[in-house]
């Protein structure tokens, strides 16, 4: 701005950055973008939980740039979003990813050229330190102080490497040969898992209360929140709030990868994860250890 503002110079530029700050009108918006996605055959092909995640994130984007022309969304304004959530990296990511997602689905329909987030979009670091495996002590004191139907959901979840949504869906009739089927919700990967020694052995003394594996006491299926709240409760009781349960997901996996002889292949067949990046995430310490000792022994 000039330095004077009784300057006609003053006056004329205030005009134009107030102009300029509105939306021109528009029969295609960020808004009308958002409800276009929504109504597409890729929407109803995402998990329940991905779905949840993105309302959350289109709601915000709505609030603040829903009457925009999505053509007019350049890339310095999805920097500007990012860097106004300095203080939330991960609310950031999210909602960065959200916006690539609708604008992807723009260029689908038409309405822009390109996608204004860059392919490799700079996020916000977190501040948070990295997800960590549960550590053996605090999985056998989950074992010993567990409830009949906590436990079950918690060996389920350690013994198939599977996430939470993906266990409350696994039914009887999908068990062969001592392992069971899966069809993964978020990927829609089907995968054969063989069950563990002690998970074989908890099913095996299981009452079948349903079609269900894991079920209310009446046989209906449980729900995601009752069974997040139950393994909360059972992570306050012991003292494992810095574990949550999707970190018995990287347990298996750690597990896996500490056994000599194991290569991330094997993680992948019982975890699903097509990407080696994220096989280091969830068991490189672990498979680092084993190949270290590996290592040292044969140097004796």
């Amino acid at each position: 701005m000039p330095d004077d503002p009784a300057s006609a110079e003053f006056a004329q530029e205030y005009a134009r950055l107030r102009t300029s700050a509105k939306p021109k009108p528009s029969h295609r918006t960020v808004k009308k973008l958002i409800a276009s996605y929504m109504r597409s055959q890729k929407w109803g092909s995402l998990a329940f939980n991905t779905q949840k995640s993105y309302r959350q994130s289109f709601r915000y984007l709505e609030e603040k740039i829903g009457p925009f022309d999505p053509a007019s969304i350049k890339p310095h304004h999805v920097y500007e979003m990012r860097d106004s959530m300095q203080d939330k990296p991960t609310t950031s990511k999210r909602r960065v990813g959200a916006l690539s997602v609708l604008m992807q689905h723009a260029i689908k329909i038409g309405w822009v050229e390109r996608n204004p987030v860059p392919l490799r979009f700079e996020h916000l670091k977190s501040t948070k330190p990295p997800r960590e495996a549960w550590p053996v002590d605090l999985i056998e004191a989950a074992r010993a102080a567990a409830e009949p139907d906590t436990l079950l959901i918690f060996e389920m979840l350690l013994g198939t490497g599977q996430r939470i949504g993906d266990v409350l869906a696994m039914q009887w009739g999908q068990i062969e040969d001592g392992g069971i089927w899966v069809t993964q919700s978020k990927t829609k990967k089907r995968l054969y898992v063989p069950f563990t020694d002690r998970l074989k052995g908890l099913l095996d003394a299981t009452p079948k209360r349903g079609l269900h594996i894991i079920t209310l006491p009446d046989g209906r299926p449980m729900k995601y929140n009752s069974a997040y709240n139950r393994l909360n409760d059972l992570r306050a009781q012991i003292g494992a709030q810095d574990y949550p349960p999707h970190s018995l997901r990287h347990a298996a996996a750690s597990e896996i990868a500490a056994i000599p002889g194991m290569t991330e292949e094997h993680v992948k067949a019982i975890t699903g994860h097509t990407s080696s990046q994220m096989v280091r995430l969830y068991a490189g310490p672990a498979g680092q250890k084993a190949r270290a000792i590996e290592a040292q022994r044969g140097r004796k």
